[in-house]
C-alpha cells in the first residue's frame, strides 16, 4: 500500500489470483507486469477496524468506482468480517470491510486499471498501467 510506483506489485502475491493494492489515502499510479492467467482482486476502499459498528459506519458513506481500459468494473461490499492480517509485529486481528473488484484474467498487452474510493473525509485513487504476459512471476 506504500509502493507509490509498482516497484513491489509482485512481492508477497498469492498463487491464485493477482492481488491489487489500494492506498492510506491520496492517490497512486503504478505499473505493474501480470501473469495472464490469473485473476485481479483489490480494494476500492476499505477499512480494518475494531468493532463491527465502526465499519458499518464506514460502509454507511463508502463510494467506489473501477475500471479497466475505461469499461467499468461491478464492485462487491464486503460486509463486516473478522480477519487476522499481518503487521511488523506479528499476526493482529480486526474487522474489515470496503468495497472491492474481481476482474476475471485479462488478455496479454497493456491494460489500465484505475480505482477511485472514498468514505466520509478518505478518498483514495490508484492507476494501475499493466503489462499483461504469460508467466509473469517469471
Amino acid at each position: 500500500m506504500r509502493d507509490t510506483t509498482g516497484r513491489f506489485c509482485a512481492v508477497n502475491q498469492p498463487e491464485r489470483v493477482w492481488f491489487v493494492a489500494g492506498t492510506y489515502g491520496g492517490t497512486v499510479r503504478r505499473s505493474c507486469r501480470v501473469p495472464a492467467e490469473l485473476p485481479l482482486a483489490g480494494p476500492v476502499v476499505n477499512r480494518v477496524t475494531d468493532t463491527a459498528a465502526a465499519c458499518e459506519d464506514f460502509l454507511a458513506e463508502a463510494e467506489g468506482t473501477a475500471s479497466v481500459d475505461g469499461t467499468e468494473v461491478t464492485l462487491r461490499r464486503i460486509e463486516p468480517t473478522s480477519i487476522t492480517y499481518e503487521t511488523g509485529s506479528g499476526a493482529a486481528r480486526g474487522i474489515g470491510c470496503g468495497l472491492w473488484l474481481r476482474v476475471p484474467p485479462l488478455s496479454p498487452g497493456k491494460h489500465t486499471l484505475t480505482l477511485r474510493g472514498s468514505s466520509g473525509e478518505f478518498s483514495t485513487g490508484a492507476r494501475y498501467e499493466l503489462t499483461v504476459t504469460p508467466n509473469a512471476r517469471n
